[in-house]
């Protein structure tokens, strides 16, 4: 039976807690927390209550049918995450930290992002619950993402733009963490990926997952059985997570992630941990990271800010490693080509993060049978990638 992480946060070898003695005791606070909330009933009410009412769940479950029948295999089911409120996944993740910080007490909350949507999610829900928020996000993210800016604004959130390093994802969390360190009394850090030291995880898994229980019951009810494949983009994975995690015990379910191999592995200019990585620790875990021979991490790419970052997050390396998930990799172009066939064939834009997951659908279909089932998460709408895409195609806006 699958039953992960163990009583130190770890998968397998992946995972633990990698930091600095001062944010021992806020961890070890954090953990006992949650592990109280996860068993009050009271506290599951809420956050189903603020799903439904807030967030606008369940997502619903939708046949693209034009785009299947185009591909000619497989039928191809979209878990709609892209129409939750905020526009995305991230938004399960930061109603439940967000609870749980108000039980802790703690009146503000931190957060990096990369695309935006994290930091967007974050600062929505600090609006909430009148929370303070500060938001850190790398100056090229912000470039790229600059809409999630002025929206994380509007919200009242404090946006810390950080230059260090490609100044994307991975450097807007090492700022994070670095304050964090210093504020650890009041401040409550609302990770939004299944990344970083436990619990967090598992605790992003588990506020996740809501996906996967949902799409599971979901293909139940419309046809009559589960998938024969599950699929979802991989950064660090937790809109992954979340859909894979209710469907491990289902071994006839393929669970695919779809890592970004930007501009092709070769290039080295990518963001595919575990396709071409090797273990090490970042951000507190133990994982498949972006490394050289020395250990010091190299700088990731992708078109997607969410999928630029040069790790993932230690359940899917230990997934990987017991063979119960397969990941592969999508380039740039194949990315914008299946954005563009989703958008012109269904009437939906994708997020950049999920036109990966939707290309490698495209790669799949067409070699399997029109009986057999896949079910991807798109995991977030593209409103926020409308620069991004223009300035591929060459287009000024």
């Amino acid at each position: 039976m699958y039953n992960f992480p163990d009583d130190n946060g770890h998968f397998g070898q992946y995972g633990g807690r990698y930091v600095a003695e001062t944010l021992m005791p806020a961890l070890l606070e954090l953990e006992v927390a949650y592990k109280e909330a996860m068993a009050d009933p009271s506290f599951i009410a809420e956050f189903d209550h603020y799903l439904k009412h807030y967030v606008g769940r369940p997502s619903p479950l939708y046949c693209a049918k034009r785009l299947s029948d185009h591909l000619g295999g497989a039928r191809i089911y979209l878990k709609r995450e892209d129409l939750n409120h905020t526009g995305a996944h991230k938004v399960n993740n930061t109603v439940g930290q967000a609870l749980l910080a108000r039980r802790m007490g703690k009146k503000k909350v931190i957060a990096e992002t990369g695309a935006g949507q994290h930091g967007v999610a974050t600062a929505t829900v600090a609006a909430l619950f009148g929370m303070s928020c500060e938001v850190f996000m790398g100056t090229e993210d912000i470039r790229r993402q600059s809409m999630n800016v002025f929206r994380m604004k509007l919200l009242g959130a404090k946006v810390h733009g950080v230059t260090s390093g490609t100044a994307t994802l991975k450097d807007a969390m090492n700022d994070a963490l670095r304050h964090w360190v210093t504020h650890v009394r009041d401040t409550f850090y609302v990770i939004g990926t299944v990344a970083g030291p436990h619990p967090y995880p598992q605790m992003v898994r588990d506020f996740q997952s809501v996906i996967g229980r949902e799409a599971r019951e979901q293909m139940l009810e419309a046809v009559g059985r589960l998938p024969d494949a599950a699929v979802a983009c991989v950064g660090g994975g937790s809109n992954a997570m979340g859909l894979f995690y209710p469907f491990i015990e289902d071994k006839a379910v393929r669970l695919i992630g779809v890592e970004a191999s930007g501009l092709g592995i070769a290039s080295g200019k990518h963001a595919a941990s575990i396709s071409a990585g090797s273990v090490g620790v970042l951000h507190g875990n133990k994982t498949y990271l972006l490394q050289d021979g020395d250990g010091q991490i190299q700088h990731a790419h992708s078109i997607s800010a969410g999928l630029d970052y040069p790790g993932v997050g230690p359940e899917h390396s230990h997934l990987n490693d017991i063979g119960r998930a397969e990941y592969a990799a999508i380039s740039d172009d194949e990315a914008l080509d299946a954005f563009k066939m989703l958008t012109e064939m269904e009437g939906i834009i994708p997020a950049l993060e999920s036109s990966h997951a939707i290309a490698e659908v495209i790669k799949m279909a067409p070699k399997m049978n029109k009986d057999q089932i896949i079910l991807v998460c798109l995991s977030g709408r593209g409103d926020k990638d409308m620069h991004t895409v223009a300035e591929a195609m060459g287009i000024e806006l």
